[in-house]
């Protein structure tokens, strides 16, 4: 069963992202997201796609417009990670054959989501939403909904997400920084992967 752990690369340019990349598919990590604040991230997702494309799913992140989505089916992308609910990019990206992942933090906007077509929800910032939050809109949500927590989730706390359905997790500066070498960025899967297993129901 894959890890739903999503590394988010932010920051990360095309000159480094192949290595970074090989690492993060080497600790067991399959989902990989460049946000779109990133330098050259077309150019970064395309090369991600060129080499890992048959063993990962990667994609955009801080995607705000539909004009966005096309540009990153167009060099390969299966995955659109948003920090909002946007139903234009919902729909596009679901018109383009890609996954779907609005930031939500509201029951409102949890089903606004689902009702464009989104494939999971992404709780952004995790923190401010917490697991008692979370708790009581899962109580809500159609069973089957995939939830991720993103901002302020890591290792310590992976154990209270699960307890209250999380599915996965987003993680950013947590695996990756500006500067972070291959082998920095090696470790911190190898810690993230191991307290998942560890700690997953």
């Amino acid at each position: 069963m894959p890890r739903e752990i999503i590394a988010i690369l932010r920051g990360v340019r095309p000159d480094e992202v192949v290595a970074i990349g090989q690492v993060l598919i080497d600790a067991g990590i399959t989902t990989i997201e460049v946000p779109m604040n990133s330098p050259n991230p077309l150019d970064s997702i395309g090369l991600l796609v060129d080499n890992f494309g048959d063993r990962a799913a990667i994609g955009a992140g801080t995607v705000l417009t539909g004009q966005t989505v096309r540009d990153v089916a167009s060099v390969g992308g299966k995955l659109i990670v948003s920090p909002d609910t946007n139903p234009d990019v919902i729909e596009e990206t679901r018109a383009c054959g890609m996954a779907s992942f609005p930031g939500v933090s509201t029951p409102t906007e949890c089903f606004t989501a689902l009702r464009h077509g989104a494939n999971g929800l992404k709780f952004f910032p995790a923190f401010l939403v917490g697991t008692k939050g979370l708790s009581a809109i899962k109580a809500v949500l159609p069973k089957e909904t995939k939830t991720y927590a993103v901002g302020g989730v890591g290792p310590d706390n992976f154990a209270d997400w699960f307890k209250v359905g999380i599915t996965g997790f987003g993680i950013g500066s947590g695996i990756y920084s500006v500067g972070h070498s291959p082998d920095d960025v090696a470790k911190r899967a190898a810690e993230i992967v191991k307290a998942f297993d560890a700690q997953r129901p």
